[in-house]
């Protein structure tokens, strides 16, 4: 059935002057002119072939037909509004889930989360951190970052951050120029950790001292503690450079081997095939390969600073959609 439906801004100027019973208290309400519900409601009244009001200097008054119309005009506006306000209850939705390692999230990407606030003030990111291999079907978060060499293939991926891993330590280790070249480690702690994603005896074998042992091991459970590890003087601890390039340019920790040996992987944004989520999903993407780029450039820049040659590619745009875990 084709409906036949008086216009609608009519209709909504009529309810407002006919409940207050005033031209002057309904364009308040509705925000126009006194001028435009006057012309609203003489629009509708020439659509019904009827008077709604009753006008005179000093009074309005709604006619039979104005007061039989208001109920039903009321109700109806009601019904729309509530509709309306479900509706925009099931938009896409204002939170997203995400899942990082541990020490990439402590060290990376909270810092840099205002970052994204500021963008989309309304959306609410709850984090969460994990190493395993990221698990859609479990329906536990929205993206999942992982370092990995390659990315998933059983699923929408999006690389936004390529990494370098090498060996750093606390300055006070070369002092006296105790550490100064590869077959020196035989004098030192190498700390390691069960989520590493390069192995000392593989740096070893890349640098090319590979029959080399170094004084002592510590080891961790997690890169965060690691990490920590190195910085108080307790040894060398191989982690990606992004990390720990603050703290080199502070003069905290240093490269001591330089690029030697170094191991490249990539950061992934990973998210499902199909999410009802993608909207946000591609906005959070895009911040994350944003990001990247800055985080790239400000190593690169670092990089020849030093006399370094990373060869570091630019990260590629949104939608990379390709379907490993990394170390956190």
């Amino acid at each position: 059935m084709i409906r036949k439906l008086p216009p609608l801004n009519a209709v909504r100027a009529f309810e407002a002057a006919a409940r207050h019973v005033s031209f002057t208290k309904a364009a308040e309400e509705l925000s126009v002119t006194h001028g435009a519900i006057s012309r609203q409601v003489a629009l509708l009244e020439d659509w019904f072939g009827r008077p709604l009001f009753r006008r005179s200097s000093s009074q309005l008054t709604l006619t039979d037909a104005g007061r039989s119309y208001l109920p039903e005009v009321s109700a109806a506006l009601d019904r729309l509004a509530l509709a309306s306000m479900y509706m925009l209850q099931q938009q896409s939705p204002t939170s997203l889930r995400v899942s990082a390692p541990p020490t990439f999230t402590m060290r990376w990407l909270i810092p840099r989360m205002s970052g994204f606030q500021r963008r989309r003030p309304d959306v609410e990111i709850r984090l969460s951190t994990s190493m395993e291999r990221p698990n859609f079907q479990a329906n536990l978060y929205d993206v999942a970052i992982r370092g990995a060499h390659e990315a998933p293939l059983d699923c929408g991926a999006v690389r936004f951050m390529s990494e370098h891993i090498l060996p750093v330590c606390h300055v006070d280790a070369l002092n006296g120029g105790a550490l100064l070249e590869p077959k020196d480690i035989t004098r030192f702690t190498a700390i390691s950790y069960a989520t590493e994603p390069y192995p000392w005896q593989e740096w070893l074998q890349s640098a090319g001292v590979a029959d080399l042992r170094p004084a002592n091991t510590l080891k961790f459970e997690q890169m965060y503690f690691a990490l920590q590890a190195a910085c108080e003087g307790l040894g060398i601890v191989l982690v990606p450079l992004f990390l720990v390039l603050d703290d080199i340019i502070a003069g905290k920790l240093c490269a001591p081997f330089g690029p030697l040996g170094i191991k490249r992987r990539d950061y992934y944004a990973s998210f499902p095939s199909e999410s009802d989520a993608y909207p946000l999903i591609a906005k959070f993407c895009e911040w994350l390969q944003q990001e990247g780029r800055d985080t790239e450039s400000s190593i690169e820049e670092w990089a020849r600073s030093q006399g370094w040659d990373l060869q570091t590619p630019v990260p590629t745009t949104l939608p990379e959609l390709a379907g490993g875990t990394g170390s956190d």
